[in-house]
């Protein structure tokens, strides 16, 4: 197993609580589990990578469970229980100084310092659906949700927040404007902030300025955003919806540059390669598709037989391995689900009634006598 995980570029987790690696090279994936004991309650919610090296991927499940799987060696090396299943759903996973940062539907977050019991507890708001670290401050995270504002908190002084965002002004009939972030994102080499909402729209904050309020605001669609993802060029974002339209917005004018087209189902995961002009998605249509942010064109895609939840590339390129596999390996089909292939195929049989022709003498208007052909 450790040569099969060493060659996968890209994973992804499950409804069925399977991890699945994929090798764009070898165009084949690999499940990662114990098949005997599979049940509902393992399905894979979240994933990050445990270190820098990217040779370990951190699994949260529904169960509560933060399993730590090795990439060199091909088996889960460790399970944490980390929440309770009674709180909800981990909404968030996140690593910083050997600590593990879990964060789930009911607002607890919590840090899990190795080698000790004791954790740092912060209660971010109940109605979580997202929280996010800040790549270039580890120590910082972002958590938003259902009428729960945008936040970002440091962990080295969880007391209360360091920003919350303030709603927007109320509509043109002066209702207030309902409160639903899905995901965040911290914009590279500036103190910016990126969401998603499920009333389809796109807002960028910025914590270094007095106004708690967007700085900008766009729309897509008509459905409710689930995913974004910055790519490695600024000044956009990817983002998803629940009827899998996939969008890339340019974030200083607030419009649609193009769209991503192939997707079938709710987007669940998203994520852009940090330093290739590529992004990942994944979802309800059981699909993994690799496009291209220059031309939008659909560079991979690849069947895995169950609904994915969520997807973590790899910082290396996607097309590289670094070991070879052989043996006895099952190639992923790209195209069709295998159940098609195994149908009998149903002709439909057509009776055509046969029409009887008789001939009949009719007496015109000028009296003279024609034939004329009468159907029984």
């Amino acid at each position: 197993m450790s040569a099969k995980s060493q060659i996968c570029s890209i994973w992804l987790g499950s409804e069925t609580g399977i991890l699945k690696g994929v090798s764009l090279t070898k165009k084949q994936a690999f499940n990662f589990c114990e098949m005997s004991c599979l049940s509902r309650d393992q399905e894979v919610c979240v994933m990050a990578w445990g270190d820098p090296q990217e040779s370990e991927v951190l699994v949260g499940s529904v169960n509560g469970t933060v399993k730590t799987f090795s990439t060199d060696k091909g088996i889960f090396t460790a399970t944490r229980e980390c929440g309770d299943p009674s709180q909800g759903r981990f909404t968030g996973l996140a690593v910083t100084d050997s600590s593990v940062i879990t964060c789930v539907e009911s607002g607890l977050l919590k840090v899990w310092k190795e080698g000790s019991t004791e954790t740092v507890e912060v209660n971010v708001g109940n109605g979580v659906c997202r929280m996010q670290q800040n790549p270039s401050h580890r120590h910082r995270v972002a958590t938003g949700g259902k009428e729960n504002p945008l936040k970002v908190w440091d962990l080295e002084r969880p007391d209360k927040p360091i920003f919350t965002a303030k709603n927007v002004a109320h509509d043109w009939l002066d209702m207030r404007v309902p409160v639903w972030v899905r995901d965040i994102g911290f914009i590279p080499d500036s103190d910016k902030i990126v969401t998603c909402t499920g009333h389809h729209q796109v807002r960028v904050y910025d914590p270094s300025t007095p106004q708690r309020r967007p700085v900008m605001e766009a729309q897509f669609g008509e459905y409710p955003l689930t995913a974004l993802s910055l790519p490695a060029s600024q000044g956009t974002v990817v983002v998803g919806n629940t009827h899998g339209e996939l969008a890339i917005l340019d974030l200083r004018k607030g419009l649609v540059r193009g769209c991503l087209k192939g997707l079938a189902g709710a987007v669940r995961g998203l994520q852009c390669h940090p330093s290739l002009p590529l992004v990942a998605s994944c979802g309800l249509d059981r699909f993994l598709r690799v496009h291209s942010l220059e031309d939008r064109s659909l560079q991979h895609k690849v069947y895995l037989k169950s609904r994915l939840n969520c997807v973590l590339l790899s910082s290396r390129d996607l097309e590289s391995s670094s070991a070879d596999v052989s043996g006895d390996v099952e190639e992923v089909k790209a195209e069709e689900d295998e159940v098609w292939d195994t149908m009998e195929t149903v002709k439909e049989k057509t009776k055509k009634r046969a029409v009887q022709k008789d001939e009949a003498t009719v007496t015109g208007v000028d009296g003279k006598k024609k034939r004329k052909l009468v159907k029984k």
